[in-house]
């Protein structure tokens, strides 16, 4: 299922929108925050290539786990099929659960602009308030509202919420001890920019203090060869990471 993450990495990378088919295997992204580069994968969502879903989490300190808001079945996908596969992932990693494609149900969304200045397809603008329909708590029979213009938004921010309760459940996290989910859960669109900045800085400026952490620790798990050799042999310092 096409929920646009491909398409939300293209925006902010690039500042363009591509409408892009599904990723093969994976794909890998380089940003420059500040004086440090942020390694970002990409991990496609066919079944085919689920097994290396796990193999790109692994030691991540960050996941964006993406649905379509006008698909029910694209959050329950989330939770059925990837949850397991950030079992890899750093054991203080943290979780944005982001639907895409609000453009398709939030006028708010249709006319918001990337930082470039550049606005969305024209033809969005010509949409009014009453064409979008209000949020239903559970999924619809049909994805298209019936007055035929606009799909109906089938996942609400309510059940983001929810979901990421029960990832921090799964993960054994104290909700009180953890990131609420408030500032976890976001709504965006990559065709028109809305929120993608947002979304890839919020949760840069919370893994940077992490990724700096990790490394301060790394560097402090060395041995010393000078003061092992300095007992003539028969002894030998260890590292306590080791």
């Amino acid at each position: 299922m096409n929920v646009g993450k491909t398409s939300l990495l293209h925006r902010y990378m690039d500042r363009t929108f591509k409408d892009t088919i599904s990723t093969v295997g994976g794909a890998f992204f380089l940003k420059q925050w500040g004086p440090y580069h942020i390694s970002i994968w990409d991990t496609a969502g066919r079944e085919q290539f689920h097994g290396l879903g796990s193999m790109y989490c692994r030691g991540a300190a960050a996941v964006i786990l993406t649905y379509d808001v006008t698909s029910w079945q694209s959050l329950a996908e989330l939770e059925e099929r990837f949850l397991s596969l950030t079992d890899t992932a750093h054991h203080d990693c943290i979780y944005a659960i982001v639907g895409n494609k609000a453009d398709l149900t939030d006028t708010n969304a249709q006319l918001a602009q990337d930082s470039d200045g550049h606005s969305g397809d024209s033809d969005s603008l010509e949409r009014t308030d009453e064409q979008v329909l209000s949020a239903c708590p559970t999924p619809p029979a049909s994805p298209v509202s019936l007055s035929g213009l606009m799909p109906h938004k089938q996942v609400t921010h309510e059940d983001a919420v929810a979901l990421y309760g029960r990832i921090l459940r799964y993960k054994g996290l104290e909700e009180t001890s953890s990131l609420p989910a408030e500032k976890m859960c976001f709504e965006t669109s990559a065709k028109t920019g809305y929120n993608v900045d947002t979304l890839f800085e919020t949760l840069f400026d919370l893994v940077l203090p992490s990724i700096l952490r990790k490394r301060n620790e790394n560097q402090g798990c060395t041995v010393n060869l000078e003061d092992s050799r300095g007992g003539g042999g028969s002894k030998r310092s260890r590292s306590g990471c080791c």
